[in-house]
């Protein structure tokens, strides 16, 4: 019975309840910096590992599945039941939180072995799916391939620091696997994943498709070359790249904002959180090249330390990524449900036209507090500079920062379980659908 109810959703919804329990534990390592008794290294091990592996990783792997569907409709059933692969890479990961917890590195680099096998075999499944779709094209894959690749070369690298291989060379290999993790796979997915979700919940054909397609090819490039920058601790190669960056970014969040502009689209929860994390990318791209800019000077001109470093990098994770998450999920589970648990396309409809209405209670607030938590680390990490740590300022911004996070996380939270455990027969008899929505991808 287990083997058919490992659907892709059920990565995607078990990858955001690790998402909120890693949060859990964020929030605790920003309080202990904040009162002066951080808490022990391996507590950041946990939540870093338990977000990038646990959430986001396993979230967009099980969105690779559902977007990526067999060929035939008659195998579907079998083909999208994962029980092997959701049982290695969930208790791969735990596995890993457990070595990280007794400070025993050869099970955190056996766990690895068993996640990363858990990963290979959701990426020969997409791509064996694709290669028979008729419309697959290298030409159009080759970016997703490329982040694909830099999720394996950066596990790799994970595996060698486990294990203690290349002593010499520890400091780039640690280096190398966090940022082909974060920015090769990550950040090039959850770009191009607003891509492709903005203009279909627009309604709205995607303008100046080349100069996205110019964006889009320079950020991987300004990646590269970051991800150089920082392995030879050269500061100019690392505001070079952040150039690359800002322009590729700036075309592709352009005609974004142009299609977004020329679409008669009123809002929803899933075209805000998707257009707000496009502009926490170009945000923290920015942040980037000031922090560049600040190490370039000796003494630099600004301290920074790990609240600063905290709030730059969550800037990324909660802004920019949490609310691509975030919006992806808001548009596309009411979908996923409705189509899965309705046969009847009139039925359906009114189904899926109830879930959406769920899914955009108390939109406002929930974007909001969520963003509003994510710019408060900014001013918390600012006044450091003002007042000590032990000022009530700091305390102030700091719960203050935590409560909005939390809120809109719980909110979402409260919302996403309420349109999975709203079943099609809890719907009013005579309800019928005005609603134009597809009911694809």
């Amino acid at each position: 019975m287990f083997a058919h109810t490992v659907s892709p959703l059920t990565f995607c919804i078990t990858g955001f309840s690790w998402l909120a329990l890693a949060s859990i534990l964020g929030m605790a390592t920003v309080v202990g910096l904040v009162h002066g008794t951080p808490l022990p290294p391996w507590v950041r091990a946990l939540h870093v590992h338990a977000t990038l592996v646990g959430g986001v990783a396993q979230i967009i792997l099980g969105g690779f599945i559902l977007l990526v569907p067999p060929p035939s409709s008659a195998d579907r059933k079998e083909a999208d039941s994962h029980p092997l692969t959701f049982l290695a890479m969930n208790g791969g990961l735990i596995g890993m939180l457990m070595g990280f917890w007794l400070h025993q590195y050869l099970v955190v680099a056996v766990a690895g072995f068993v996640v990363i096998a858990a990963f290979l075999s959701v990426i020969y499944t997409v791509w064996v799916r694709a290669s028979r779709v008729s419309e697959f094209s290298i030409k159009e894959s080759w970016y997703y391939a490329l982040s694909l690749l830099c999720l394996v070369g950066g596990s790799v690298c994970g595996e060698i620091v486990a294990l203690g291989y290349l002593p010499e060379s520890y400091g780039s290999v640690r280096l190398a696997h966090i940022h082909l993790v974060v920015l090769g796979f990550v950040v090039l997915i959850v770009i191009g994943m607003v891509h492709h979700f903005l203009p279909t919940v627009w309604n709205r054909p995607r303008l100046a498709p080349q100069l996205a397609r110019i964006g889009t090819i320079l950020i991987p490039i300004g990646m590269a070359v970051l991800i150089g920058g920082f392995l030879n601790s050269s500061v100019p190669i690392e505001l070079a790249a952040a150039a690359v960056l800002f322009l590729g970014g700036m075309l592709w969040t352009g005609t974004l904002f142009r299609t977004w502009l020329s679409s008669s689209h009123t809002g929803s929860a899933a075209s805000d959180h998707l257009f707000v994390s496009v502009f926490f990318l170009i945000f923290t791209i920015i942040l980037g090249m000031l922090v560049g800019a600040n190490n370039l000077s000796s003494p630099r001109t600004l301290p920074y330390g790990k609240l600063h470093l905290v709030a730059y990098t969550h800037m990324t994770f909660v802004g920019f990524i949490m609310n691509a998450v975030m919006g992806a999920f808001s548009y596309m589970i009411p979908i996923i449900l409705a189509t899965g648990r309705v046969s009847s396309h009139k039925k359906r409809g009114a189904y899926l036209d109830r879930l959406t209405t769920m899914m955009n209670r108390w939109r406002t607030a929930q974007i909001a507090t969520l963003n509003l938590g994510t710019m408060g680390l900014g001013i918390l990490a600012a006044l450091s500079w003002n007042v000590p740590l032990t000022s009530i300022y700091i305390r102030v911004a700091s719960w203050t920062s935590l409560s909005f996070l939390m809120t809109g996380l719980m909110i979402f939270s409260v919302k996403l379980t309420a349109i999975i455990a709203k079943k099609p027969d809890q719907l009013r008899t005579g309800q019928i659908s005005t609603d134009g929505l597809k009911l694809t991808a």
